[in-house]
């Protein structure tokens, strides 16, 4: 598994290796703070868009930014490491910005993926990958599947 995690800066020469022998990169992004159904079903469909599947991590200053001071559960070593365990995924980074917009920019997928719930003109990153020739491409959000929605049930449970 670590020899999945990777930095972008390791990434980048590797994957314009494997690129050169004809692999498709695909890309996602995303908190993934509690692994639910929902994110290994998302991250299943993304690898069959390509040979290879990036995950890049938000960092754990990053989701506070996004999701609030609780949150995340765990921590971005945990989370790198949890996507790494899954078969569908081939490398795991991790980013700092609020938006994965310069490691789409340095690692050059051709293909780029989303969950349904951003439209296509707003996935941050397309512009990159249309204009190197890349596709991409929205998931349909898988319902009543959520971190969110986990922590809720929880704490709803724990009173």
């Amino acid at each position: 598994m670590p020899d999945k995690i990777k930095t972008a800066a390791e990434l980048r020469p590797l994957l314009a290796i494997l690129r050169s022998a004809g692999k498709k990169i695909v890309f996602t992004n995303g908190c993934f703070d509690i692994i639910h159904t929902g994110h290994t079903r998302y991250l299943e469909k993304a690898r069959s868009f390509g040979d290879l599947l990036v995950v890049a991590v938000n960092s754990d200053s990053s989701v506070r930014v996004i999701k609030g001071e609780k949150r995340p559960i765990n921590s971005e070593a945990e989370r790198m490491e949890t996507l790494a365990a899954l078969e569908a995924v081939d490398f795991v980074t991790l980013f700092s910005e609020p938006d994965p917009y310069r490691v789409i920019s340095e690692l050059e997928p051709d293909v780029l993926v989303k969950g349904g719930d951003w439209p296509i003109e707003k996935i941050i990153g397309g512009d990159v990958v249309k204009a190197r020739g890349g596709s991409v491409v929205n998931v349909p959000y898988v319902e009543g599947a959520s971190t969110t929605g986990i922590i809720d049930k929880i704490l709803k449970t724990c009173k």
